[in-house]
């Protein structure tokens, strides 16, 4: 009789080992490795299906008119995919728990057209709570169907009697299949049910959703191999104290990775932001200063974002750094900047800076935007509301350019903002534009040019 084999797992990252160790060699991470039956014994195991295959040349290949992309009502989901779901795609949706996985999928479910079948299968909620959950959405489906399962031979069989033309995995962590004897969510069962999905996925044309739970450190949980077998790996993000999300793509087979889609979770599940920059700017005080708007971009779609300064003496004697939103480092890169290219005392001061509306952009654009909010704060000045800022700035303050300039001021132009500052650098072959468009080299022209009556 054979003898059932099992090695150890680092539940982290993947890596192996023959024997446990207190420490992984791979990730650094310790009390991470977890023993797991990876070959059971004899006549347990089951029989795999080999497929007869053939290399086929690649002209011979015909692109059939079914099997083009699955475009859905959700256009924002639509935009970061790359313009819909491409069929036998396999999608992994990653983020935090509570954040909104389920309601999105859920929402793209019920709003397909009727004449689409979906298969939802859920193995961390039961039918009645998803028949409550969606009783909330305003999208009906006659043909989403539901069904709680965590085997996926079972999944397997019901995919063969519905024949849908979507699949829900909700969650891929709580699957589990009969080759394998270790536990739901450990990093072989992982591996072994994702590999059986993607080998339907392919071979039927089928669209798979993977909701995938995440580490305390903000990774998608499971082998990082996961990332690499599927298509496509969208992240979920968004804080809890505001109600707007962002799906955000990490790999994208089939379209870009720098698109973003907003939405708005309300009562009645995610509703699309079509206009994020009325979103991301709040209603102020014209007489209130720290505040600069940045045109920043996140993908090909440009939007305004609101950054607010605090500067005051430091009280405690060891000044504050703080930044809600932006990167701690660069902000401290910038301040070193205004010390020793603008003379500014800063180093007696508690700085704060906060991104409204809980976006964390990563568009370098934002630096002079947050480099005129601190100004604004240091000389107790207010600027002018329909100000906006868009340029980078260098270790030896020079204003550097950024790239699709033309789009940033076409939408401050159209929110209805009368100035934009930009830099020297961009070039003059700007379209005219009602804004009035301000171009400086160094960062010490900032100060004279945006407090001149002041």
């Amino acid at each position: 009789m054979a003898k059932t084999k099992s090695i150890y797992y680092c539940q982290n990252c993947g890596a192996q080992s023959a024997t446990w160790m207190g420490r992984c060699r791979q990730c650094g991470e310790w009390n991470t490795f977890v023993e797991e039956i990876v070959a059971p014994a004899a006549g347990t195991a089951t029989a795999k299906t080999v497929t007869q295959s053939r290399p086929v040349p690649l002209n011979e290949i015909q692109i059939e008119t079914d099997t083009h992309r699955l475009v859905t009502s959700i256009g924002e989901l639509n935009r970061v995919l790359g313009g819909g779901i491409v069929p036998g795609s396999l999608i992994l949706l990653g983020g935090e728990p509570g954040i909104g996985k389920s309601t999105l999928l859920l929402q793209l479910a019920l709003s397909l057209p009727q004449h689409r079948k979906v298969l939802y299968v859920s193995g961390e909620e039961s039918e009645l709570q998803l028949k409550m959950r969606a009783d909330r959405l305003p999208e009906t489906n006659a043909n989403c169907y539901i069904v709680n399962e965590n085997n996926t031979q079972a999944i397997l069989q019901h995919l063969e009697q519905v024949k849908p033309d979507l699949v829900i995995i909700d969650s891929i962590q709580t699957m589990q299949t009969n080759a394998l004897e270790s536990s739901a969510g450990s990093v072989s069962q992982i591996r072994e049910t994702t590999a059986e999905l993607q080998r339907y996925a392919k071979t039927t044309a089928t669209p798979i959703f993977l909701v995938g739970h995440i580490t305390k450190d903000g990774t998608l949980a499971g082998p990082k191999i996961l990332e690499h077998i599927v298509d496509v790996v969208l992240q979920f993000e968004g804080e809890r104290n505001y109600g707007y999300r962002i799906v955000r793509a990490i790999k994208n087979r089939f379209g870009s990775i720098s698109e973003i889609g907003i939405f708005e979770m309300t009562s009645a599940g995610l509703r699309e932001v079509l206009n994020p920059s009325e979103m991301l700017i709040s209603n102020h005080s014209e007489d209130a200063n720290g505040i600069a708007i940045a045109a920043a971009v996140e993908g090909l779609r440009p939007f305004l974002i609101e950054t607010q300064a605090l500067v005051s003496p430091a009280v405690y004697g060891t000044p504050q750094r703080s930044a809600n939103g932006f990167d701690t480092r660069r902000l401290g890169m910038l301040l070193a900047v205004l010390e020793k290219r603008c003379g500014m005392k800063l180093m007696a001061k508690d700085v704060f800076l906060n991104i409204a509306g809980g976006l964390r952009p990563d568009d370098p654009a934002t630096d002079l935007a947050i480099i005129a909010a601190i100004l604004s704060s240091h000389f107790d000045i207010p600027i002018d509301g329909k100000t906006c800022f868009a340029a980078e700035i260098g270790l030896s303050g020079e204003v550097r350019p950024v790239s699709r300039v033309e789009q940033r001021i076409h939408e401050a132009e159209k929110l209805g903002y009368r100035r934009i500052f930009i830099s020297s650098y961009n070039g003059k072959e700007t379209t005219a534009h009602r804004i009035s468009v301000v171009r400086i080299a160094k960062i010490d022209e900032l100060l004279p040019a945006l407090f001149a009556n002041s």
